[in-house]
């Protein structure tokens, strides 16, 4: 996607708006379509894991069913992926729409922007986060459970493992996917940068670490992109 000019001289991306000729349920569709594929790109490193592990968990499934079976648990996984980019994208389009109608919310889109970037470093450092990743490691290196018992081997169970995984990763992601959506959706090196943050903090073997360097790094970020927005540097 380009940028696309706004008030005051910044730039956004086009992702948000309809292109020429383009109806907004269109440009829904394109951006949903988009932001699935893109989430698939950026999480399967991760998910890889994950599936091999329901597979070891369910080991008395074979053949063409236990490939069904990881199907189910990778589409409900991309089915929560998909289902927030349908919940995000309205907020966005609406921001975008305010900023390019409004001056002084295009100036001010800076300054939000470091704001959210720094708050994002900050839960990276919180035990919330270290909660979810504990989490999410868990999924990718040993065997899952749920509530002590272990995954039932059919399409309902497969289905609805794949979306608990999806909503723990999502929460695990949200400071990630928020730097993402503000610093460039669609963006080829932002979406690489946080294709390496989530995957080595889940998969290398001091992820808990990692995430920390990783919040620090998104903290100096957003302190810099605040501090130039208002004019400090």
């Amino acid at each position: 996607m380009g940028a696309m000019p706004m008030p005051g001289g910044g730039t956004t991306t086009s992702a948000w708006m309809p292109m020429c000729g383009q109806g907004w349920i269109a440009a829904g569709a394109s951006f949903l379509g988009m932001w699935t594929v893109m989430m698939a790109a950026m999480m399967l490193p991760s998910l890889v894991p994950m599936l091999w592990q329901y597979r070891r968990a369910v080991g008395g499934v074979r053949g063409s069913r236990s490939t069904l079976l990881m199907l189910l648990v990778a589409g409900g996984y991309f089915l929560v992926w998909t289902l927030l980019g349908a919940a995000v994208y309205p907020l966005g389009a609406a921001a975008t729409a305010a900023a390019a109608s409004y001056p002084v919310l295009a100036h001010a889109a800076p300054a939000a922007t470091g704001l959210v970037v720094l708050i994002a470093g900050l839960l990276q450092l919180t035990r919330w986060k270290a909660r979810l990743l504990a989490r999410c490691r868990t999924h990718c290196r040993r065997e899952p459970a749920h509530c002590g018992r272990a995954l039932r081997a059919d399409l309902s169970g497969a289905l609805r493992h794949g979306l608990r995984l999806g909503f723990h990763c999502s929460q695990c992601c949200a400071g990630l996917t928020a730097v993402l959506l503000v610093t460039g959706v669609m963006d080829a090196p932002a979406m690489i940068a946080v294709t390496a943050a989530v995957t080595l903090e889940r998969l290398a073997p001091a992820g808990e670490r990692i995430a920390r360097i990783v919040g620090a790094v998104v903290i100096g970020a957003g302190s810099l992109l605040t501090a130039r927005a208002a004019g400090l540097s």
